[in-house]
């Protein structure tokens, strides 16, 4: 069961709440995966690539933001891009 945050919007612990939150979901994944026959290593390497794909995913979106955000500040100023 994925208990609820402890409170509404943002708070110091809310990042930790999260993950103590999913992390038994991740384990029924992993057992899952195991009772299907996917060995250990298997199971620990593509949750270790799913976590290198988000955070590359998360530093792309954070270029993009500011990209954006320098071609923002540049049309308030009247600069060409």
């Amino acid at each position: 069961m994925i208990s609820r945050p402890r409170r509404e919007g943002d708070y110091p612990d809310r990042e930790v709440d999260s993950q103590e939150a999913m992390e038994p979901g991740f384990q029924a994944i992993v057992d899952c995966m195991l009772e299907a026959g996917w060995g250990r290593a298997e199971v620990m390497r593509s949750l270790r690539r799913l976590i290198a794909a988000d955070n590359m995913t998360q530093k792309e979106n954070a270029k993009v933001e500011a990209e954006l955000a320098i071609a923002r500040a540049m049309i308030r100023a009247g600069k060409a891009l």
